[in-house]
């Protein structure tokens, strides 16, 4: 089929109505692409980005409210955990001794010492170490006894009601005595750092 492009000639805006059938077509087609591209770019486009942001949004918020729900659904389960973990925290707290107690902890060091049979050379308080949320109290300590009686006093020292951790353990063999030896050790208690101190 062939076409006539003659049609296309001397074509004037003013008078489309008398226009031959295939340029009104055409004209048609092209007025078609020209109001649905600018339709699209003018109101659809955005719509559509906003369409995108709000369907990110709404998996943002169902994740969230996955989340809450599972809190939500698990609340008593939580608050007993909070009230375990209070209770514990409060327990291992006591466990810590107050300023008031530490030279109480120095008798029970001695106590222990001699009677796991040891001599105390040295039991001394060094500078407190002062970390984010406890305080280190290190005691420097020397000892002459036997190899049992130290390992007796380790055990009664882990035994006793409040924190104790001992450090640096040096034995030597004690000058002058028969068969004794001389123990160099750090032992370290901890108390909580009060508000008022951070």
């Amino acid at each position: 089929m062939k076409i006539d492009v003659s049609q296309f000639d001397n074509l004037e805006l003013d008078d489309i109505g008398n226009w031959p059938f295939l340029p009104k077509a055409v004209f048609a087609i092209f007025l078609s692409i020209v109001v649905l591209g600018l339709g699209y770019v003018l109101i659809v486009s955005n719509k559509i980005d906003k369409l995108n942001r709000v369907v990110a949004q709404e998996s943002e918020l169902k994740t969230q409210y996955q989340s809450k729900y599972y809190v939500a659904a698990n609340l008593e389960l939580f608050q007993q955990q909070m009230i375990e973990a209070e209770s514990l925290f409060a327990k291992q707290l006591k466990s810590l001794p107050e300023s008031h107690e530490t030279p109480g902890l120095l008798d029970d060091i001695t106590f222990v010492g001699t009677t796991s049979g040891l001599n105390f050379v040295k039991l001394n308080w060094q500078p407190e170490i002062v970390q984010e949320i406890y305080i280190e109290l290190p005691i420097d300590i020397e000892v002459i006894g036997t190899y049992h009686d130290f390992g007796n006093f380790v055990s009664k020292i882990a035994g006793l009601p409040r924190i104790v951790t001992l450090h640096d353990f040096d034995i030597n063999m004690a000058q002058g005595l028969n068969g004794e030896l001389n123990l160099k050790l750090q032992a370290k208690t901890y108390r909580y750092r009060e508000t008022s101190e951070q």
